[in-house]
């Protein structure tokens, strides 16, 4: 009963946004509402109407998405309505619940929460098609439907909401999605600060919150301390790997940013306990014990005479405005600044003390303990910025500095007098003097970034710096000429030598061979005595960067996976031999081939031992937008994640014995070298760079204008060299996505072919009890309902050798025809029939976007043939929005 009255509510929803849309729409353009009602096909419409409908199917996708988000909270607070918060799949109440009943006592659970650390991380990869004034417009419709969901409204307060949420259609109409302009980095930054300020400050101790109302049911009375485990990051501002406009005064300009976000939040927190801690001395008799705190706090804030002059007898709103002042001069440099945001935390800690000795505990609990947990995660930062740079161009500044400072004994990057050249420099504490005028421009910026590095790595927020991440690397000598620059730059804690480098320095692993070669290059990183003290000094710990997509475009999706999944697990091996603790930080991204997957099945299925507390994640491009817009949404995927991490921590009775099975593992390996087999066979296939280029829109991708940062790295024009944001975009366009399927089924057949009905029931058997063969089967069989072949085989026919366009698409087809049918028989259904809700949302698009397809292909085939007209400006402007209507329909771009 109640299902269906969710699912009525959910029709009646749905049908009062398409009314709303339509009167929108008719007022403009009359025709386009027989597209909207299916009346009319897309393609059948005039050019000049083309853009207008268009227009009209991307917002109605974005509006399905905003009534699904609505669906999702709904039905999560009636399951906890009903079934109880334990119940709830993915919560911390159901986490503790289990640890609880798995025996695990109050100590058991303290040691697991003080080794978590949890790393959502932001970045601005160019996969966001949506603008932030419109996720703006998307926040406010969401928001009044959530106002209309209230029963409490007359009609005629009914009939205002629902005229308010026509005028944000309205808006969502006239604004357009397409960007007039590439946005700067400058703007990115704004972006991702725009989703703390909305929904990640107060989500996070909503978040912590949650965790203390479990352990509070779950172990009553036990003295068990929350630590600040949520510890955020961001890449914006300073990724530079590809991106010559991510310089050092960029990202100087991104630290200060953050920064002053976190300080504008607490002052308007604080500024909020001077206005409501109106407590009287006359009323409420305070602890003596806490008169010298109120006098020192006076004392440092500079303000003591006026401040106790301005509440005389409201010692408690004197302590708030001596906090106050103290932040405004950390904001504005003042003398009277907090060294630290511990010691902010610290005057925290004594007023929610104080409060609780008066019997303010309500009173401490609402307004002083979030500011304290947001502080524990937050500190003056707001995130860590990471710095990004490829592993090539930290080898060619560095061989540079080598040529200026000892230019009759060049040295070459990958030799062995470099590799030598190195560790000499690294173990004598060189130091060089470096002319800036001298350097090239690459490098000046190279250096000066490290400088400010520097600069940050031992301010009141050191952790305002998190890591310099090194993409591409390729070898040991790879990561050491990045600790070498950073000694040169003055990040030695001894430059005489025998010191540590105050930077976290990590890997990053991204192509199958990378993987494949991490656990070697890790063993001979850490044979290196700088290395290990500096793991030391960073609490022995030892990050490693995991690189999905371009894993996944070198060897297709199985073959991706499995190589992760083994190098997380070699990489583990090498930590305990040299004692060092390894986390790992997974590159993921929103599609399916880029380790898109529910959070918490993608957490549980990977390999036992390689969480151990610690975890951190990429948030891109749409996904930040699509997790983080609205703060229900938002609170669930922080808990999502963190739950799931914790989880996989603790692990369950049988775990390590269900992942670790020898059989299931050797029949990975085969199948993934089969799939990768197959995938590579395709790739080299006569004629598949052209297919890609002209079979999907990847060459006009560029003009979205979606980021700030190139298609490709260093201007090459191969496959090689293709970021694999726009790899996965344009495979998605065209409808193949084959970059979440293709191989598997050549590797499921050939796997029965040899093993004959052995083979069938050992892997019935992993699918029954390998997490991480059921959640690659689960997400193939997804995508594959996603795709179409008749759709792309349209989109073939635009190939300019056709005889080579149809033998490449019939290679495809045939490849898709045989995964459907064996994951079919692997799963005993039809195709995604075991995810209903999944089904009936694509279901319910899938003739609009076919429409959308068919002119996307038209439009292509205008903009390449009419080159310098005013018919191809026309027909590249509607191009481009079917691009975007096509990533809302498929809820990702890349």
């Amino acid at each position: 009963m109640e299902q269906s009255r969710r699912i009525k509510f959910r029709e009646d929803e749905r049908s009062l946004l398409l009314r709303l849309l339509l009167q929108v729409a008719s007022a403009r353009e009359p025709e386009i509402a027989a597209v909207l009602n299916g009346r009319r096909s897309l393609v059948s419409l005039a050019p000049q109407q083309r853009i207008p409908a268009l227009q009209a199917s991307g917002v109605w996708f974005q509006l399905l998405a905003i009534s699904d988000e609505l669906l999702a909270m709904r039905a999560r607070r009636e399951l906890e309505q009903g079934a109880g918060v334990d119940d709830v799949p993915g919560s911390f109440a159901s986490v503790i619940a289990q640890m609880a009943a798995n025996g695990h006592s109050g100590a058991d659970v303290q040691a697991r929460l003080d080794e978590l650390c949890v790393g959502p991380t932001m970045t601005a990869h160019p996969t966001e098609a949506k603008r932030v004034t419109v996720l703006e417009i998307h926040r406010r419709i969401y928001r009044k439907l959530t106002e209309l969901d209230q029963p409490r409204w007359a009609p005629r307060e009914r009939d205002l909401l629902v005229a308010d949420l026509e005028s944000e259609i309205e808006l969502l109409w006239m604004t357009g999605e397409l960007r007039l302009e590439r946005p700067t980095v400058e703007r990115e930054i704004a972006w991702g600060l725009h989703f703390f300020r909305e929904v990640i400050f107060e989500a996070t101790p909503q978040l912590y919150g949650k965790l203390e109302d479990a352990l509070e049911r779950h172990y009553p009375g036990a003295p068990i301390r929350i630590p600040s485990f949520m510890r955020y990051a961001s890449w914006i501002g300073g990724d530079r790997d590809g991106n010559p406009n991510v310089t050092a005064a960029v990202t100087a300009h991104a630290i200060a940013e953050y920064r002053d976000t976190a300080m504008g939040w607490y002052l308007a927190q604080v500024q909020r306990l001077v206005t409501v801690l109106s407590a009287s001395s006359n009323v409420v008799e305070l602890p003596t014990s806490f008169m010298p705190v109120l006098k020192t706090a006076l004392d440092r804030s500079g303000q003591a005479d006026l401040i106790a002059g301005r509440n005389p007898d409201e010692p408690l709103r004197q302590f708030a405005s001596a906090l106050l002042a103290r932040l405004e001069a950390t904001r504005d440099g003042g003398t009277a600044a907090y060294p630290s945001a511990e010691v902010f935390r610290a005057d925290l800690s004594a007023l929610s003390s104080v409060l609780d000795r008066i019997g303010g505990r309500a009173v401490a609990r609402r307004f002083v303990r979030p500011l304290l947990w947001q502080v524990g995660s937050f500190g003056f930062r707001t995130v860590s910025l990471d710095v990004r740079q490829n592993s090539t161009v930290v080898n060619r500044v560095l061989a540079e500095l080598f040529a200026l400072t000892d230019p009759a004994d060049p040295v070459t990057s990958g030799t062995p007098q470099w590799s030598a050249r190195i560790r000499k420099a690294i173990s004598e504490g060189e130091r060089l003097e470096i002319d800036a005028d001298r350097l090239s421009a690459e490098a000046g910026d190279l250096l000066s970034t490290f400088s400010v590095i520097a600069r940050h790595a031992s301010n009141e927020d050191p952790d305002a710096i998190g890591c310099f991440v090194l993409s591409m690397t390729r070898s040991v000598d790879d990561l050491l000429a990045v600790y070498l620059l950073a000694q040169y730059c003055g990040l030695s804690t001894a430059p005489g030598g025998g010191g540590t480098v105050r930077l976290r320095i990590v890997p990053l692993f991204e192509t199958i061979a990378d993987l494949q070669a991490a656990p070697g290059i890790l063993n001979g990183l850490l044979d290196i005595s700088l290395v290990r003290r500096t793991v030391r000094d960073f609490g022995g710990r030892q990050e490693i960067m995991l690189g999905y997509s371009d894993s996944n475009k070198d060897g297709g999706f199985l073959a991706s996976n499995w190589e992760l999944a083994k190098a997380q697990k070699h990489l583990a091996a090498v930590g305990r031999k040299h004692k060092a603790r390894i986390s790992f930080f997974h590159g993921r991204g929103g599609s399916v081939s880029r380790g898109g997957a529910p959070t918490s099945r993608a957490i549980a299925a990977q390999p036992q031992g390689t969480v151990a507390g610690a975890m951190r994640v990429t948030e891109q491009g749409e996904v930040v937008s699509s997790k983080f817009a609205n703060r229900g949404t938002g609170l669930n995927q922080l808990e999502i994640l963190a739950a799931a991490v914790l989880a996989h921590s603790v692990g369950a009775p049988g775990d390590a014995e269900q992942e670790e099975t020898p059989e299931f593992n050797e029949a990975l390996e085969a199948l993934a070298g089969m799939s990768q087999a197959s995938y590579a066979t395709l790739m080299a296939e006569p004629g598949f760079l052209d297919y890609f280029n002209q079979a999907s829109p990847v060459a006009e991708l560029a003009l979205l204008k979606m980021g700030s940062r190139p298609d490709r790295r260093f201007g090459a024009k191969g496959i090689a060299d293709l970021r694999a944001i726009p790899w996965v975009f344009a495979w998605s366009q065209n409808r193949l996505l084959l970059t979440g399927w293709y191989g598997i089924g050549s590797a499921l057949n050939a796997f029965v072919a040899v093993r004959g009905e052995a083979g069938r029931e050992l892997l019935a058997r992993m699918f029954e009890h390998s997490r991480f063969f059921r959640l690659i089967v689960d997400e193939a069989e997804k995508t594959l309902y996603q795709a179409d072949m008749e759709i792309a085989r349209l989109y073939a026919e635009l190939v300019a050798d056709s005889i080579a366009g149809q033998r490449i698409h019939a290679r495809i087809a045939a490849e898709y025809e045989l995964t459907r049918r064996l994951i079919g028989d692997l799963t005993g259904g039809d195709l995604s029939a075991r995810f209903p809700m999944f089904k009936r949302r694509f279901d319910s698009l899938r003739r609009q976007m076919d429409d959308i397809h068919r002119l996307q292909v038209d439009l292509l085939r205008d903009v390449r043939k009419n080159t310098g007209t005013a018919d191809q400006k026309r027909a590249t402007d509607a191009l481009l929005v079917s691009i975007n209507c096509i990533s809302a329909g498929l809820g990702w771009t890349g």
